[in-house]
Formats: C-alpha cells, structure tokens, sequence
C-alpha cells in the first residue's frame, strides 16, 4: 500500500484500497458459494439433495443480492440444481 499523503491522488488510492478490500470479500463468498452447490450436485439420496438445494439456492439468492453474480446466473443455478434434485426423487420413487 502506498504511503497515503495530500495531493491529487489521495482519492485514487483510497479507491483502490476500497476495491482491494470487496475483492477479497467476493472472493470469500464465490467460494462459500461453489462449495454449497457442490455438494448440493454430489448429492447421492434424495433427502441430503433436498436440505443442500435449500441451502445453495439461498447462498446463491445472497449472493444475486449483494452483486457478486448475476441475478439471472443464480435463477439458472438454481433451477439445474433443483431439476437435478427432481430426477434424483423420480429415481428413488422408482
């Protein structure tokens, strides 16, 4: 980090120490995120599917909210898990 002092590029290294900070913060949640729909697509019997799409489909609704993906990208993550989810019920119904 640059050693802060007046003049006209104080605001642009606040900016990027700003920018240095939410990264690492998104980085955070991307991979809180890929483990929670990791294992909700490791899932092998319906009822641990279940209880792991609730929880990806919230991390990556959280995850929507606070910018860190796409709005639309989490909708179509959801909705293959949860198709994933559906097949693996019609299997065990079987």
């Amino acid at each position: 980090m640059a050693k802060l002092k007046t003049g006209r590029h104080t605001g642009a290294l606040k900016a990027a120490r700003q920018a240095e900070r939410k990264a690492s913060h998104n980085r955070g949640l991307r991979k809180t995120l890929r483990a929670a729909v990791k294992a909700a697509t490791q899932a092998k019997d319906q009822t641990t599917a279940q209880k792991t799409l609730g929880v990806a489909a919230s991390k990556l609704d959280k995850a929507a909210k606070k910018g860190v993906i796409h709005w639309k990208t989490a909708a179509r993550k959801k909705s293959r898990l949860a198709k994933a989810a559906n097949k693996l019920a019609a299997a065990a119904s079987k």
